[in-house]
This record gives structure tokens, C-alpha cells and sequence, in this order.
């Protein structure tokens, strides 16, 4: 009786093992504080785990087009997964936009950015911290709205550029820079700026931050991936990613 029972129980764990599966996700850098939290959810509700990169949408794009073998990618455009798509990296049909971002002049001091955004006419600041444009899309909407103001050439001299979002943040939160453009998710929770001032940049100042996830081809017979892409469309993902300021 004893020896079925211990069998029993061997092929017990053995099926709990083989259900739980992990998946590959490439994320673009503003996004990933949101992915964390969804992540975890997914994990408690299904038992797999997401194994995760963070860089920019430029970076994850080429890390791609070398071979990387990440299964499901969520950029911070919607250019990006469309070209992925048709040069064959990309699942026709799998890209849904997951998130529209938000753009914030921020500043860890209080009372430094004021409301309008007319601390940048003001220019008493000796270094202001901006995404690379060529690689962040959060970076070329910061570029357009400086020269919507009519302000790049005078600014230009000032900038310092990180590899992604993350690192711009970095700039600001140290102090390197006095200020800097960031995501409205790194420094919102549950509605609210969580340290320094900033200022919302107005939307239409800049190309639309429509941010889509794509499945992709290494991904493409992944039961895990499909699931989680499907889980980021859910009710409890939404709210989580509209707690960090973006719009669905």
C-alpha cells in the first residue's frame, strides 16, 4: 500500500513542476516598475515566471534583430513591434497597444519645476537629463517638446542623455542633473508624484507614447508567452498599470 502511495505522490510533483513554465520578456525601461508588480500576480495566479530584461525600446529592438531569444516583447512605441512584425521577428496579429505613457518634466527638489514648465524659459539649471531620442522614445518626445518651446538650441548644451528612461531617472534622482524628462509612471503611485515637482507635459506636444506588446517568433509556440500577453489585458493588470499614470 505504502509503495503506490509514494508513486502517487512522486507523479503528483512531477505534474505541478512540468505546469509551471517560465517566459522571456524584453521591456522597455520606463515600464518595467509596473512589470514587476504584474508579474508577480501572474506568477501567484498561474505558477510561471517571467524572466525579465529592461533597456530601451532602440536597444531591445537590435538585441532582437542579433538573435536575442526573447519571446514577447513590450516596447514604448508602437512603431517598433510593427517593424518587428514585418521583418518576420514579430507574430502577425499579436501586437495590442498595453499602455498609453505620459511624458513629466521632474525634479527631485520641491517647488523646482513649476506647473507651466516655465522653469526651462527661466534656464537656471545647469544640467537638464533627457533619454537618448535615437534609442527612447520617451527621449524623442522630450526632443519635440523642446523645440516646441523653441528652447532645443538653447538647452542643447545642457542635455545629458542616458541609454533609456531608467538611467535619465538616475540622473534627476542623484542630482546629476538639476531636472530632466522622465515617465510619468517613475515618479507617480496611486495617482500622486512621489517626491521632487514636476510639470505633465501636454500630450499633443509631442508624438503619441502609444506603447504595444508584441509576441515574438522565439515565443511563438510558448503557451506561457500567449498566456501572459492575454493575462495583460485583465482587469487586475489594468489597474495595476494605470496606478503608475498611464492611460489604457
Amino acid at each position: 500500500m505504502i509503495r503506490p502511495l509514494i508513486l502517487g505522490l512522486v507523479l503528483s510533483l512531477s505534474a505541478v513542476n512540468l505546469s509551471a513554465a517560465q517566459v522571456s520578456v524584453a521591456v522597455a525601461a520606463n515600464f518595467s516598475a509596473p512589470l514587476q508588480k504584474i508579474a508577480q500576480l501572474f506568477e501567484q495566479e498561474t505558477g510561471h515566471k517571467l524572466i525579465v530584461s529592461v533597456g530601451s525600446t532602440g536597444g531591445i529592438y537590435a538585441q532582437i534583430k542579433n538573435g536575442a531569444p526573447f519571446q514577447v516583447f513590450l516596447s514604448a512605441d508602437h512603431q517598433t513591434p510593427l517593424k518587428l512584425e514585418n521583418e518576420g521577428h514579430g507574430v502577425v496579429g499579436s501586437r495590442f497597444t498595453y499602455a498609453t505613457g505620459k511624458l513629466a518634466l521632474w525634479s527631485a527638489q520641491a517647488g523646482f519645476v513649476d506647473d507651466l514648465g516655465d522653469v526651462l524659459k527661466r534656464n537656471n539649471f545647469q544640467k537638464i537629463a533627457m533619454a537618448n531620442p535615437k534609442l527612447a522614445p520617451y527621449g524623442a518626445a522630450a526632443m519635440q517638446t523642446l523645440m516646441k518651446l523653441g528652447l532645443w538650441d538653447t538647452l542643447k548644451p545642457k542635455l545629458v542623455q542616458g541609454d533609456n528612461i531608467a538611467q535619465t531617472y538616475q540622473f534627476v534622482v542623484t542630482e546629476n542633473a538639476q531636472l530632466g524628462f522622465v515617465a510619468m509612471s517613475q515618479i507617480v503611485s496611486e495617482g500622486k508624484i512621489i517626491k521632487g515637482s514636476a510639470w505633465r507635459v501636454p500630450a499633443h506636444w509631442h508624438s503619441p507614447l502609444q506603447q504595444e506588446a508584441i509576441l515574438l517568433a522565439a515565443g511563438k509556440n510558448n503557451s506561457t508567452a500567449t498566456a501572459f500577453l492575454a493575462y495583460l489585458k485583465t482587469d487586475k493588470a489594468k489597474s495595476v498599470i494605470r496606478s503608475f499614470g498611464y492611460d489604457i
